[in-house]
């Protein structure tokens, strides 16, 4: 009989990484059409702010992370595969600061091309609903298993943790 597999997700795996940035291009790509209709210098701004605010959610948030902390010398999670470590990790919790940076980087990313979404009535309705499916797909399947028990969004039962 074989013994029962771990409910919480220690390792990320490859094909973990590809599917959640196929996820995310989504409403990315959806994003940059409809800006790059009305606007290429706007799109951009959007791609680079976009990279620049990816960057502020690495550290405050990413180097907190059981995945992050770990002894190689690249990430190897979800959303981040083969990136240098730039940043010393921290084992602490994540404080006031950083649960805010990383919610406000989150929405100013979201809410950014809203604008020219609500130009484009049907890019606005994909984009909608493939942010909609991140955020259930990650709160069903992700963060129910996640080790990363100081993420404000960690389900994973306490007598699991």
């Amino acid at each position: 009989m074989s013994k029962p597999e771990n409910p919480l997700k220690m390792r990320h795996k490859f094909l973990d990484f590809l599917y959640w940035n196929l996820v995310v291009s989504v409403p990315f790509i959806t994003a940059c059409i409809a800006i790059g209709k009305n606007s290429i210098l706007w799109l951009i701004s959007y791609i680079i702010i976009s990279i620049l605010l990816v960057a502020v959610l690495y550290k405050f948030y990413c180097t907190h992370c059981p995945h992050y902390i770990q002894r190689d010398k690249t990430l190897k999670c979800m959303f981040f595969w083969g990136v240098p470590k730039f940043f010393k990790p921290e084992s602490a919790p994540l404080s006031f600061l950083d649960k805010a940076v990383a919610l406000v980087t989150t929405l100013i990313i979201v809410l950014l091309p809203f604008y020219w979404l609500w130009l484009q009535p049907g890019l606005l309705v994909i984009y909608l609903l493939s942010v909609g499916v991140i955020a259930t797909t990650l709160k069903r399947y992700e963060c129910r298993r996640c080790t990363y028990f100081q993420c404000p969004s960690n389900s994973v039962p306490e007598d699991l943790q």
